[in-house]
């Protein structure tokens, strides 16, 4: 099997164990996940199998969307509800005024500190092994952006949202960062990812469902349709073995585009055969399937 499959990860499972449960189902030697989900999150988690490992680069997302809930009041170490509590505080009364103007501060440009409790490295050592020691380094603060945000009461000390965000945001810190906007502090209480790039958590198949069915050939995703998002243009079978034998003198008959850009080249079967690139004024291959 080879392409993209796209699964709704349960809470409780790591993304890693979520990929070796499956490879085992579907018996899969290459197998990989994008875009790691937190053990206490659920939602879209896209897999490659197959050949669908050489285009994992270029499914990438620079956007995500995500649902969750935020616990008011209740500081943790790690900024989310698996985290040792570390203050309480009483959550001040709020309104419909105090929810909107909450959702404008924080759509758009956002500067974000990573947390302590994440993979980003120190010296070679993972943060979060830093932070089991106690220990607490500088992280610079990156400026994110974030979409489509939306904020509502489900409690007086519990609120749910939904946003849209770029690439290396963290839904601890943005749930954290508003605790403190509102002055109680908080913590992310559940997340949700419910779109990856162009990809949506409708798409997605239940774990339990894959693991059960063994054969979810008519759940996955072509290389070609989980490259739907970039320009496709056809090529002949001459054209098609010469990029096979690392020759790139057939790219010169390609269409050129406007800007630039990353483009799929498809066989007369609609299969994917590479990926190339648009840089000073010519096509370049990118990945040869």
């Amino acid at each position: 099997m080879n392409g993209l499959l796209l699964i709704d990860k349960p809470e409780g499972l790591t993304s890693a164990a979520v990929v070796r449960q499956v490879k085992k189902a579907l018996a899969a030697e290459k197998i990989g996940h994008l875009g790691t989900l937190d053990p206490f999150a659920s939602g879209l988690l896209p897999l490659c199998l197959g050949t669908g490992t050489k285009i994992a680069q270029f499914l990438m997302a620079e956007r995500k969307s995500y649902s969750g809930t935020i616990r008011l009041g209740v500081d943790t170490d790690t900024l989310d509800v698996t985290g040792a509590v570390l203050k309480t505080s009483p959550v001040p009364a709020y309104n419909e005024q105090t929810l909107r103007e909450l959702e404008q501060r924080f759509s758009g440009e956002y500067w974000q500190t990573p947390p302590m409790y994440s993979a980003l490295k120190r010296n070679g050592v993972p943060l979060y092994k830093l932070a089991r020691r106690g220990v607490v380094v500088e992280r610079e603060p990156r400026k994110i952006h974030i979409e489509q945000l939306t904020l509502a009461p489900l409690a007086a000390d519990m609120w749910e949202f939904s946003l849209t965000s770029s690439k290396g945001a963290y839904m601890r810190v943005f749930a954290a960062d508003i605790g403190v906007a509102l002055g109680c502090g908080g913590h992310l209480a559940s997340l949700r990812r419910t779109a990856f790039g162009e990809f949506t958590l409708q798409e997605a198949l239940p774990l339990p469902s894959v693991l059960e069915s063994r054969t979810p050939e008519s759940a996955l995703l072509t290389p070609t349709q989980a490259m739907r998002h970039y320009p496709a243009m056809r090529i002949t079978a001459d054209v098609i073995a010469q990029l096979r034998r690392g020759q790139q003198t057939g790219l010169s008959t390609l269409l050129h585009p406007t800007a630039a850009t990353t483009a799929t080249l498809l066989d007369d079967e609609d299969e994917l055969v590479a990926v190339v690139g648009w840089q000073d004024e010519q096509w370049s291959l990118l990945r040869v399937l």
